[in-house]
């Protein structure tokens, strides 16, 4: 921390603009033997926030015109002294400027320092941290919008109640070891019960929307399966938007897994297109099909493709019976079928568990009807929630997947009448477990919460 940091933070290649971030104690040391400023008086006013345009030397040598960003500490990005240079996009303009930088003592960053910093700083929680990567890596505007509702904190402070309602209960139990003479003791199993149940229903609540919130930020796994020659390919080619895999009319085109990313309605599908299953003695083809059954395995979404007019095969029925909610039946080539009026015509008399769309790649039909499906099952009917602070990524999950549990350990031993000191073991977990999702401290403000409300000391 004690380190001045620098590093390139436009991407690497020709532009108009590169912008080099530097941050740190010695940052506006190093500015001031670097840049001469075009109106130096208003240089020297030091005032915050502000742009300067000037020329930037290594030596007696102008290297180029630049213009200077000025954050300076704790009112910046990192709580540290901040300066963005401008220069113009040539590499080399950029490699020259940043190497009289490290000349006079910065040195170069590491992968996401700065917002390390922002972070070690108090500027930002954990949560605000990893959104910033979220909001970069983001596909579809809904991700975006999850993230910078992350960013904004909302989210950060649903997490904080929890946390100080589970700090609150650890309080009460801590006391009630160290000072039972004041009195704390007397308190009954009941009142820790509700204590915890509190902190149980605000856990909940958080995780009501965390698969929404998942799905959003990493996608759908869906798997493309069916028959050889339904109509496979050409779906993933048409959701594409181009012609991704090969379409002919010879069975078993495709032997391999093809992995691809398309926006339906604001939700990313991870597509998975797959050999098609169905019995074979070809050793090629039967690994392909092996591969297939594997990422129905894995997959959140399964697109079923069925013949038109035709029985379900075996294998179909197969998938309908191992993996009947995350399916969705595609009743696929209805333009080769004479004398059909409704899509639904086409349907199968047996029974259909799951959804069951009528559809063709070639006429177009049926692909408004599997987005709503797809946003139905994703939103689970409240495509208002996104708008909602939702936890979205696994690391914060698995936390409070694990708070939870602790809580519910804790819940359990009150109940078996277990000691106070059992109980707060199990707490004082939870505690910690909410703690790294945002990265709060444990030990002083514990400390501290039992001296402010027991009034501890006295």
């Amino acid at each position: 921390m004690d380190d001045t940091i620098i590093a390139l933070a436009t991407a690497l290649g020709e532009g108009s603009i590169h912008i080099i971030r530097m941050s740190g104690p010695q940052s506006q040391g190093i500015i001031d033997s670097t840049f001469v400023p075009r109106h130096r008086e208003r240089w020297q006013e030091n005032k915050n926030y502000t742009l300067h345009i000037g020329h930037f030397y290594g030596g007696d040598k102008i290297l180029d015109e630049v213009l200077v960003g000025r954050m300076l500490a704790p009112s910046s990005y990192t709580g540290e002294d901040v300066y963005e240079i401008n220069c113009h996009g040539g590499l080399f303009v950029a490699e020259r400027i940043m190497e009289e930088c490290l000349r006079k003592g910065a040195r170069l960053a590491e992968a996401g320092e700065f917002t390390k910093r922002a972070f070690l700083n108090g500027k930002l929680d954990l949560i605000q941290a990893e959104a910033i990567v979220d909001l970069i890596g983001a596909k579809t505007d809904i991700s975006a919008d999850l993230a910078l509702n992350q960013m904004s904190g909302q989210l950060s402070e649903k997490i904080s109640v929890l946390r100080e309602q589970v700090l609150e209960t650890l309080a009460f139990i801590e006391a009630g070891i160290d000072f039972p003479e004041d009195g704390v003791e007397s308190l009954d199993r009941d009142a820790l019960l509700q204590r915890i149940e509190l902190g149980l229903r605000h856990a909940q609540d958080l995780f009501n929307g965390s698969r929404t919130g998942r799905i959003l930020r990493e996608g759908l796994i869906t798997v493309i399966v069916g028959q050889p020659n339904v109509g496979k390919s050409s779906l993933l080619n048409a959701l594409m938007g181009e012609d991704r895999a090969i379409v002919t009319d010879v069975p078993g085109t495709t032997r391999d897994e093809i992995r691809e990313s398309v926006n339906v309605g604001g939700i990313v599908l991870q597509l998975v297109d797959t050999a098609g299953i169905r019995e074979s003695d070809d050793l090629v083809e039967k690994l392909g099909i092996e591969r297939s059954w594997k990422a129905m395995a894995r997959a959140d979404l399964i697109l079923l493709l069925v013949q038109a007019g035709e029985k379900l095969t075996g294998e179909e029925l197969e998938i309908l019976k191992r993996y009947p909610k995350n399916t969705i039946v595609l009743v696929n080539k209805l333009d080769l079928l004479e004398g059909v009026d409704l899509p639904g015509d086409t349907l199968p008399a047996e029974p259909r568990p799951g959804v069951w769309i009528p559809f063709s790649v070639k006429e177009d039909i049926g692909f408004a009807e599997l987005e709503a499906e797809i946003k139905r099952r994703v939103y689970e009917g409240n495509e208002e929630r996104v708008k909602e602070p939702l936890l979205s990524n696994i690391r914060q999950i698995s936390a409070l997947e694990r708070a939870t549990l602790a809580l519910t350990s804790g819940q359990e031993s009150v109940q078996k009448g277990l000691p106070w000191d059992i109980v707060s073991i199990d707490i004082r977990q939870a505690l910690q477990e909410i703690s790294q999702m945002t990265g709060d401290t444990l030990q002083e403000s514990l400390l501290d919460d039992i001296f402010s409300r027991f009034c501890i000391g006295k």
